[in-house]
């Protein structure tokens, strides 16, 4: 397709050198549509709420952490780094609000833990996230003056994904996103102040906004090789060769055509991209985003996870309805679901049935 470019041996060729076939996906742009609605997180597309997140950038940027309400002022501030690695204490300045575990929330400093305490700490949590989508007074927010980065690197990585093409920016690495900014005039390379927000968000300690999963990429910049991947016919989706693949084509043997991959591999530039979006729809809520979309590096669809659904039932594959479809109950029946993210987990993640756990 004219405009678009793919990903061959970790390198990106210009739109000559693609056929106008929609080599990256194998699949038609009405089905491209469909799939990208169906997306766990679509871009947000009112430019009223992104006009809303503009304000003057910083001179230095920083990711600062602001719990209660979106308007108050900072608890504290994680400078940007360039390790790609969790920060530690001696790269934070002032006290940070830092969530607690489901278990420690109703307990007082120096005060031991009884059975009660922690049953009420676990009912306000599970509480919590029954109402995922709701404001909180604990959530963590991102300060005005960090509104129009966050607004500024959606749109330019949103823009890397009109170049590259949806399948290809799923697998896109961090290097790859940089050199198609600096070789496209529609994009346009990422200023130092982007990507200080991005090493900033990646390096992040997700505790703080109450997400509890590990951090299963350690590096902003990890790619996935194309002898690594496989792309998936009709899905414009990939997945991780070997067990992913094996377990998808079972499932697709077993359940037959009733079934689709709604969503593969995420690289970390995907991930993030997804992240801001829900960020964005949230209005600067970081906890409420992470409540529904890991934040970048946490994700494990960047090690092999992928995501199922039934055919014809739309965006409510996504949604606790999936569980009540009789596909969802075959793949129970059949040993398929072993859930990353089950119903009251502790991980700060809302129930996701549609999640094939792979590794």
């Amino acid at each position: 397709m004219s405009g678009h470019v793919a990903v061959r041996s970790g390198v990106l060729v210009g739109p000559r050198d693609v056929p106008d076939t929609l080599d990256d996906m194998t699949i038609g742009a009405t089905d491209v549509a469909r799939h990208i609605r169906q997306m766990v997180t679509p871009a947000p597309s009112a430019s009223a709420i992104l006009e809303s997140f503009r304000a003057p950038t910083p001179e230095t940027p920083e990711l600062t952490h602001q719990a209660e309400t979106p308007d108050e002022s900072a608890t504290g501030v994680i400078s940007p780094s360039t390790t790609g690695e969790s920060p530690d204490a001696s790269r934070t300045a002032g006290p940070i609000h830092q969530p607690k575990a489901p278990h420690e929330m109703a307990l007082q400093a120096n005060q031991p833990a009884t059975l009660d305490d922690r049953s009420r700490g676990n009912e306000r949590y599970l509480s919590k996230m029954a109402q995922f989508e709701t404001n909180h007074v604990e959530d963590v927010f991102l300060p005005t003056a960090q509104r129009s980065l966050l607004v500024s690197v959606y749109e330019r990585l949103s823009r890397v994904q009109a170049v590259a093409g949806h399948g290809n920016f799923n697998v896109i690495s961090f290097d790859e996103t940089l050199r198609c900014a600096r070789d496209y005039s529609s994009v346009e390379p990422f200023p130092p102040s982007e990507l200080a927000f991005l090493d900033a968000l990646f390096a992040d300690n997700a505790r703080r906004y109450g997400f509890f999963g590990e951090k299963v990429t350690s590096r902003i910049t990890a790619s996935i090789s194309e002898r690594d991947r496989r792309k998936i016919p009709y899905t414009g989706h990939f997945l991780f060769r070997g067990d992913a693949v094996a377990r998808y084509l079972k499932i697709k043997r077993d359940l037959g055509d009733r079934i689709i991959l709604t969503s593969g591999i995420r690289g970390v530039v995907k991930q993030t991209h997804l992240f801001l979006a829900k960020t964005i729809a949230a209005r600067g809520n970081l906890s409420l985003a992470s409540r529904s979309l890991a934040p970048p590096g946490h994700s494990y669809h960047g090690v092999g996870d992928f995501d199922v659904g039934k055919v014809g039932f739309g965006a409510r594959n996504f949604t606790a309805d999936f569980a009540e479809t009789d596909e969802f109950s075959r793949l129970v029946d059949l040993g398929y679901i072993d859930m990353r993210y089950p119903l009251h987990n502790l991980l700060g993640v809302r129930y996701e049935p549609w999640h094939i756990k792979v590794v």
